[in-house]
C-alpha cells in the first residue's frame, strides 16, 4: 500500500479559518462479512437522531448551523447544496433511516448522526496521490454515482480529490463513483468535518470511538490524526 498523505489546501483556512479535520484511517479491513453489531448501532444511532431533531427544524439546528453558515461563506446555498449532515437529520426528521449499504459505510453514517458531524468514506485503493481538501482545477473529474457522464466541478469548487479525480463537490456536499466504499474495500480513509470552538471535542470524540470500535470489530490497522490551521496535512 503506497504511502499517501491527506493535506489541506493553505486558501480553505484562509476562508475558513477554524475547520478542522479529525481522521481515521483503516487498513485490511474486512468488509464483506456480515457484521450483526453494526446493523444494530446504525439503528441506534436513527433513533436517536429522530429525538434530537424532531422540532422538524433543521435548519436551525445548532449542530447543523456552522456548516449552513460556512456553506455561504464559500458562495453555496446551503438550501440547494444541504451539507451530508443536514441532508441525514432531514431524513431522519421525517422518520426515515439511512438504507443498510455495507460495513464501512453504514459506520460512516451511524457516527455521523451520533455526532450530528459530516464524516465520509473513501476507497483508498482508488487514490492517484495525495487526498486533498482544495479548490477545483481545470482537469478535474467527478463521475456520479452509477457511473454516467464527467460532471466537472464549478471553477473554484471547493472539493475532497486525489489527482484530478474529485471524490466529493462542494465540500460535503456530494460524493462521486470514484471513491465509493463497496464490499471488496479494504483500506479506507474517514474525514470527519468540523470547526474548532463549535463542535471540535465532538470530531475528536468520534474520530477515537471510530477508530476504537474499528480495531475491536475488524482487527485491522488503525491511524488517526487531526488537521487544523497550523497542522495542514498528515501521513496516512
Amino acid at each position: 500500500m503506497k504511502i499517501v498523505r491527506f493535506t489541506v489546501q493553505a486558501k480553505v483556512f484562509a476562508i475558513l479559518k477554524d475547520a478542522c479535520f479529525g481522521v481515521v484511517t483503516a487498513r485490511e479491513v474486512d468488509n464483506r462479512t456480515s457484521r450483526p453489531e453494526i446493523a444494530a448501532i446504525l439503528q441506534e444511532a436513527t433513533a436517536r437522531a429522530a429525538q434530537d431533531f424532531q422540532s422538524g427544524k433543521i435548519k436551525e439546528h445548532p449542530a447543523i448551523l456552522p456548516y449552513r453558515e460556512a456553506f455561504r461563506t464559500l458562495g453555496y446555498n446551503p438550501n440547494k447544496y444541504p451539507s451530508s449532515i443536514e441532508a441525514l437529520a432531514q431524513r431522519v426528521a421525517k422518520g426515515g433511516a439511512p438504507p443498510s449499504i455495507n460495513n464501512a459505510v453504514d459506520l460512516a453514517n451511524a457516527f455521523s448522526l451520533l455526532y450530528h458531524l459530516p464524516i465520509g468514506a473513501h476507497d483508498m485503493d482508488r487514490f492517484s496521490g495525495d487526498i486533498e481538501l482544495r479548490f477545483s482545477e481545470p482537469g478535474d473529474i467527478f463521475i456520479p454515482f452509477g457511473g454516467g457522464e464527467n460532471e466537472p466541478p464549478d471553477p473554484g469548487e471547493l472539493v475532497y480529490a486525489s489527482g484530478n479525480r474529485v471524490k466529493t463537490r462542494r465540500w460535503i456536499w456530494r460524493q462521486g463513483e470514484d471513491g465509493k466504499i463497496t464490499p471488496q474495500c479494504r483500506n479506507i480513509f474517514f474525514p470527519i468535518d468540523g470547526f474548532r470552538g463549535i463542535n471540535e471535542t465532538a470530531v475528536l470524540e468520534a474520530r477515537d470511538r471510530l477508530a476504537a470500535l474499528l480495531e475491536e470489530l475488524f482487527h485491522c490497522r488503525v491511524k488517526t490524526g487531526f488537521v487544523h490551521r497550523e497542522n495542514p496535512a498528515m501521513e496516512l
